[in-house]
């Protein structure tokens, strides 16, 4: 979620060039058939987010972001092994080339947990959870 969001952040960028190849580059090692059709729609979300920008249309804006989120899961679903490959993005494209405010709404949090014996219930949301019967 983390890489949606800073990529529709760092749209309206000096970096965007740079931003666009390391998000190709991705996707061509991932879905290489889809990696120039994902070029065009990056430009295309750049031209959305420019114009969302200077409408003060911040719904719009969210929803570009919501929308390239659901592309960047769907990628890592079908490919796990990306995760790497997306965080250096994340962390050597996207993330420097955003300003101070907007890298501060760029969060990833990070669970880890050890049980041995017992239960350990990890979430980002609500959590909804049915007992387990007695051994």
């Amino acid at each position: 979620m983390a890489a949606g969001t800073a990529l529709v952040g760092a749209m309206a960028t000096d970096a965007w060039e740079q931003i666009r190849d390391a998000m190709v580059a991705l996707w061509r090692r991932a879905r290489p058939e889809r990696a120039e059709a994902v070029g065009s729609e990056l430009e295309e979300l750049r031209n959305q987010v420019l114009d969302a920008r200077s409408h003060d249309d911040n719904d719009t804006e969210d929803a570009l972001t919501g929308a390239w989120r659901i592309h960047l899961q769907q990628l890592l679903r079908q490919n796990p092994a990306l995760v790497v490959e997306l965080r250096h993005v994340l962390d050597h494209h996207l993330t420097p080339a955003l300003s101070e405010e907007v890298q501060a709404r760029v969060q990833s949090i990070v669970q880890s947990a050890t049980v041995s014996g017992g239960v350990s219930i990890q979430a980002g949301r609500d959590v909804h959870t049915t007992p387990l019967p007695p051994p």
